[in-house]
């Protein structure tokens, strides 16, 4: 079921026009990323959900009424159309205008396309062999019209979601380099340069100190929008001031004059701000109840439970369609990539974290646990049948842990336990190898600090000693990155828990699982993985995609983690238009208004 009208499901009174709505971010991850073509190690949900789609709008919108499916009349594109043989699929684009009177058109789709097949190791969502590898023509019909041809027959569902998903169309003002204008749209020769020049002109995406971020809201460049929202200004402190762009031609123009993003050193320091109430001059309208501050237990993460700013605010829980987990390094060049490579231990430090025990106990019954790569909420029925009936391969069970590292030549009697014969522990591992791993997570999260101090100890009575960091969040994630060892990048990360994982359109694993694909940070690699995920976008049988969800939960990528709703919004009982929640992570700030009396 698609949505067919972008209007707010529920009203309640006469919108007024005007205000200012605040809004406290999560600590750590300022926006470091404004071209909507956003590297692996920036491609965060505060760079791309909660700011560039604002401002730049994708090729399909989804999510806007609750559910995981397109909203056409939000979307850029109409629906797509396909050839009798399933191998083209054609778009058309509607004539809505750039905030300079540009009309969106297909080179822009073409300019944005062009980049990833040019620029695609640079997307943090590029798949070698997927889109745009795996088309074998694409181009434009007429001026609002592109087309696409596959190398076979795929599930057009999946393209659809997880592959036009992608797109974001370009304005031609950013076809250009520092000589002039140039054609990227149309020649690849081109993208090169255009890339280059548009990375120069956001400034250095890693430094924390970028003051180039203070300038883009009156770039010539960044200016030109296609959502409903233009940049007005950007501190170094890092508060982001959005105003609504006239000339947006979609539908819900903001009713807000102003929408601001501050952020907070720490869920406490947020905390306190809410509890000072939405009015006044330092007051936040929309914040998010910390799961470490939650003073009751709920038996439903998706409605919550006791709210403690009940007297000023609404909470409305976030609970998107994702995973979330701890990456593992396998590009590591030591030792420590040689043990990741290993099943049997990475099954080990699955076994020794208690998610069951962190749902009750740390987030008070608003989490659940995750049993592999696909979403076990909101509710659907692509999660496998053993997944769904509660049974999974690797439960909390440190005895078994210990067990399996026993019985591939490890001495368990001490922590870290001990490499006591190389030939049963693995290739490359060598006799007196310590079991020890330095564990780097998000700082100012006192639950996920919880989550982290509970599993070292647990994992301790196992024989494995995890070295615990707290590292600032922009950091952790620039650091913590998918890389090859060079001499320039040793690529020494361990392990990397930054409170996420990721949002899935489609859960077919390709960005996530697949060989060198964009958002596998840790550079997993599993042929027989490969091959289930690419039979997952061939066709639309569940059964192909529960064998491949049901290989993944075994054999480990990732140490999945308990999941929770993405924020446990605080809503001002002042605004209105706020739900339903996007189950994708977006925000629209579009759609929120204040009411008379």
């Amino acid at each position: 079921m698609t949505r067919t009208s972008a209007m707010p499901s529920v009203r309640e009174g006469e919108p007024r026009r005007g205000g200012t709505v605040t809004w406290a971010c999560a600590p750590g991850f300022p926006p470091a990323v404004i071209f909507p073509f956003t590297p692996a190690e920036r491609m965060g949900m505060r760079n791309v959900l909660e700011f560039q789609a604002l401002m730049y709008r994708t090729l399909y919108f989804f999510g806007s009424d609750g559910t995981p499916e397109v909203d056409y009349a939000s979307s850029i594109g109409e629906p797509p159309v396909w050839s009798e043989d399933g191998l083209t699929v054609t778009v058309k684009i509607k004539p809505w205008k750039w905030s300079n009177g540009e009309t969106l058109c297909a080179d822009n789709v073409l300019f944005w396309v062009n980049l990833l097949k040019v620029k695609g190791e640079r997307y943090g969502e590029y798949t070698p062999g997927y889109f745009p590898d795996n088309c074998t023509d694409y181009g434009k019909l007429s001026e609002d019209t592109c087309y696409f041809t596959f190398d076979k027959v795929y599930s057009r569902r999946w393209v659809l979601m997880n592959q036009l998903s992608l797109i974001i169309p370009l304005p031609k003002a950013w076809d250009r380099t520092a000589a002039g204008p140039a054609n990227a749209s149309g020649d690849l020769a081109d993208v090169e340069a255009v890339y280059d020049y548009l990375m120069a002109e956001q400034g250095d995406i890693i430094d924390e100190g970028n003051e180039h971020r203070t300038r883009w809201a009156d770039s010539p460049v960044w200016s030109v929008v296609s959502g409903p929202w233009r940049l007005k200004s950007y501190t170094l402190d890092g508060v982001v001031t959005f105003v609504p762009n006239e000339h947006y031609s979609g539908p819900n123009k903001p009713y807000l004059d102003e929408f601001r993003q501050i952020p907070f050193s720490s869920d406490e320091e947020e905390y306190r701000r809410l509890e000072n109430g939405p009015d006044g001059e330092d007051a936040v309208q929309v914040g998010y109840l910390p799961l470490s501050f939650a003073t009751g237990h709920t038996d439903d993460p998706t409605k919550g439970g006791v709210n403690p700013l009940a007297e000023h605010y609404t909470m409305v829980p976030q609970v998107a369609y994702c995973i979330r987990y701890t990456s593992l390094n396998f590009n590591n060049p030591t030792v420590v990539g040689k043990m990741f490579a290993q099943t049997y231990l990475r099954q080990a430090l699955q076994c020794t974290l208690d998610q069951d025990a962190a749902v009750r106990d740390i987030y008070q019954g608003y989490a659940y646990r995750q049993n592999g790569p696909m979403p076990m909420l909101p509710v659907t029925d692509l999660v496998s049948p053993p997944q769904r009936g509660g049974a999974w391969p690797l439960p909390f069970d440190p005895g078994r842990a210990k067990k399996l590292l026993s019985e591939n030549g490890w001495d368990t009697s001490v922590t870290p336990a001990v490499c006591v014969d190389p030939e049963l522990a693995g290739e490359g591992i060598p006799l007196g190898t310590k079991l020890s791993f330095r564990l780097r997570y998000v700082e100012g999260r006192p639950a996920l600090t919880r989550l982290m101090t509970q599993y070292k100890r647990d994992a301790a009575a196992a024989g494995i000693e995890l070295r615990l960091e707290e590292v600032y969040g922009s950091i952790l994630v620039a650091e913590d990155a998918p890389c090859y060892p060079t001499d320039e990048t040793p690529c020494t990360w361990e392990m990397c828990c930054w409170n996420g994982g990721w949002v899935y359109h489609h859960p077919t694993g390709e960005i996530l699982f697949r060989t060198d694909a964009g958002g596998n940070f840790g550079h997993y690699h599993d042929p027989v993985a490969d091959e289930l995920i690419e039979r997952t976008v061939t066709t639309d049988d569940p059964d192909v995609l529960y064998e491949y969800q049901d290989y993944i939960a075994e054999q480990v990528p990732v140490v999945f983690n308990p999941n929770f709703p993405i924020r446990l919004f605080e809503v001002a009982r002042s605004l209105r238009g706020f739900e339903p929640v996007n189950p994708f992570g977006m925000i629209s700030p579009e759609n929120w208004y204040y009411v008379d009396g």
